[in-house]
């Protein structure tokens, strides 16, 4: 009789583990199916789960450092879009000079005032190219960094964009003497030179931000993909897997009704 009512309580309560464990992996696959995952819970987390956290850790350390490689696009182009604006306002400095060359000594000292006024202006240009605090037109140089230990690195040397900078003097007197026009003119045209020489580095610089930038974008995509291909389930074989679950799922039911039924019966014997 003991033995009968052990075996019977043996066979149910080995049902009832078999059924339950059933139970865990139709929940995990519902949760699979659902979520498109894998990889979701302790169990599931494989090498290739962890591999994935890393596919996807190092996407968000490159995702961040494309960010600022965004921003440093930005502050190379208001320095290069800031320099043609001075080469603007050159070129009319330029003008005024060979305009006074012409002039008379009345007409020289006005246009002499109106070119110290340019030279005003490119100075506060150049003090206006400021991007989140790096002006690249006031001699602050901007460092760039590619990858995520900081081995791949570039720096943006900048300069001085005012008239001190670029080495273009104010007229003194009233350009009463041709040869300080001369000198004048000779002066704009090295400038013009510099500014052009330095167009012509940021925009060598601006190419190869951009491509790594390019090159990063490229690399959190291929990195994401991977992570995902790690960690998505396969829809059709977790439909599958649910669809045998739930099979198993009833006959384990059924049987764990039968054993509790047998041991019921065993227990009536005896009532």
């Amino acid at each position: 009789m003991t033995i009968s009512n052990m075996s019977s309580t043996s066979g149910t309560k080995a049902n009832l583990i078999s059924l339950q464990s059933t139970m865990d992996l139709l929940n995990r696959a519902k949760q699979r199916f659902a979520m498109g995952k894998r990889g979701n819970s302790a169990p599931d987390r494989t090498i290739s789960y962890f591999t994935a956290q890393d596919h996807m850790a190092r996407a968000n350390d490159l995702s961040t450092l494309k960010n600022a490689m965004s921003e440093a696009i930005r502050t190379i182009k208001v320095a290069d879009n800031t320099i043609q604006g001075v080469m603007n306002l050159i070129q009319t400095a330029k003008g005024l000079a060979d305009l006074a060359h012409s002039a008379d000594l009345n007409y020289r000292a006005i246009l002499a005032n109106r070119y110290n006024d340019l030279l005003d202006q490119i100075g506060d240009m150049a003090n206006d190219a400021s991007y989140k605090g790096v002006n690249l037109l006031n001699g602050n140089d901007l460092a760039i960094t590619f990858n995520e230990d900081g081995s791949s690195q570039m720096t943006v040397n900048g300069f001085s964009a005012d008239s001190a900078g670029l080495g273009i003097d104010a007229v003194a007197g009233d350009w009463s003497d041709t040869s300080t026009i001369d000198d004048a003119v000779q002066q704009l045209d090295a400038a013009l030179k510099s500014l052009r020489d330095n167009s012509a580095a940021m925009s060598s610089s601006l190419n190869i931000v951009s491509a790594r930038q390019d090159f990063t974008t490229n690399m959190i995509n291929t990195l994401t993909d991977g992570a995902n291909q790690l960690t998505e389930a396969d829809l059709n074989e977790e439909g599958a897997n649910m669809l045998t679950l739930q099979t198993r799922q009833a006959l384990g039911t059924t049987a764990l009704s039968l054993s509790v039924q047998a041991a019921q019966s065993v227990l009536r014997l005896f009532g």
